[in-house]
């Protein structure tokens, strides 16, 4: 087992890298001058990757080792997806006698990956659009009719300084007039100390009921605990297993919140999902929003008889094709799905985690409007 975890990293890592190296410089025979430099930089990136997400991610949380690890990261897995679709280019091209065909394809996977990357950076960096969606909820009372729920989730405050970001952000949320703000975790990389001037513009975000927070699976990575208080700091309403009753035109809606399920094996007591706890008191008549991390908590919120279920975790796939990954462990990348009695909302998310890219998953700040059924 111990023999496994060690050599299928490494496996991968060298396919990552092998399939467009071969694409790219072998495969096309540029002479043995452009073979060689090719071969070095490929064999470079192999030999930095893994070194610099182990000084970025690791214990040492070296943010500029982070910053090429994620960068390297994302440049490799699109040139390896795109290499291997460049097989197509390749069987369409049989007329077409070596090296002439290989340099083709070898050119035109550089020059798709290579706009990928630039429009997906640009798509990852700027303040997501607004993503508005009705939600019918056939319980809500005539006074809730038109509750309009805003939803940042994934901010994933890290290794590259966001604080414009967050401002802009936080101006684009309250642009909305939002009765209710929500973030469904993964709110920063690191230590609260070290991210904190990332965060702090959310404490100017502006709610006519409530805003409330709860954890992801990467505030278990580092100080959850610590951000939940923080948060709390910031005049949010931290749902840690519980929940609230807000009340508009005499009818009433619970917001609910429970920890993400990386919370159960992570030394801190009491944390990790307790739905029931939750909803311990909730009145059987009062519909209920469930903010709840990663999609597939749909499950338990399901058999609850939650009425709206709001996620994140996903990003989308947030690099394609990883949404194929993505697919095997959640029940949905994004948007408004039903399951049983639940209805399911998952964000993609309003920032990105590691690699600064989004290629086929464009982030979003969301928008929910709550209406009778």
């Amino acid at each position: 087992m111990r023999g496994q975890l060690v050599v299928v990293p490494i496996l991968a890592l060298l396919l990552l890298f092998t399939v467009p190296w071969w694409t790219l410089v072998l495969a096309p025979d540029w002479g043995a001058a452009g073979t060689i430099a090719g071969t070095v930089v490929f064999a470079a990136g192999l030999l930095t990757m893994p070194v610099a997400m182990v000084f970025g991610h690791g214990r040492r949380q070296r943010d500029a080792a982070a910053r090429i690890g994620d960068t390297l990261l994302a440049v490799i897995w699109v040139l390896f997806s795109w290499s291997i679709l460049s097989l197509v280019l390749r069987v369409a091209l049989l007329g077409v006698d070596d090296p002439a065909r290989s340099r083709i394809v070898a050119g035109a996977t550089f020059v798709v990956a290579a706009g990928l990357l630039l429009h997906g950076n640009r798509v990852a960096m700027r303040v997501p659009p607004v993503k508005a969606t009705d939600v019918v909820i056939p319980r809500l009372g005539p006074g809730l009719d038109g509750l309009r729920v805003a939803v940042l989730t994934d901010t994933h405050f890290g290794p590259i300084d966001r604080t414009r970001w967050s401002e802009k952000v936080v101006a684009a949320v309250n642009a909305l007039d939002a009765d209710v703000v929500c973030h469904a975790g993964d709110l920063a990389d690191g230590a609260v100390a070290k991210r904190r001037k990332q965060v702090d513009p959310l404490g100017g975000v502006q709610a006519g009921l409530g805003r409330f927070y709860i954890t992801g699976n990467h505030e278990y990575f580092g100080e959850a605990q610590a951000w939940l208080d923080h948060m709390a700091g910031l005049g949010w309403d931290t749902l840690h297993n519980r929940s609230t009753l807000l009340e508009r035109g005499g009818d009433r809606i619970l917001f609910a919140g429970i920890d993400d399920p990386t919370g159960t094996n992570s030394g801190l007591p009491g944390h990790g999902p307790d739905l029931p706890r939750a909803l311990d008191g909730a009145p059987s008549d009062v519909p209920v929003v469930l903010l709840a991390h990663q999609p597939k908590q749909v499950a338990q919120a399901r058999e609850a008889g939650v009425d709206l279920q709001i996620s994140g975790h996903t990003h989308g796939g947030q690099i394609w094709p990883f949404h194929l990954l993505v697919r095997l462990d959640q029940p949905t990348l994004s948007g408004l799905t039903r399951h049983g009695p639940t209805q399911l909302y998952n964000s993609r998310g309003t920032g990105f985690w590691g690699p600064p890219f989004r290629v086929f998953a464009p982030s979003e700040i969301t928008l929910l409007t709550l209406r009778r059924g």
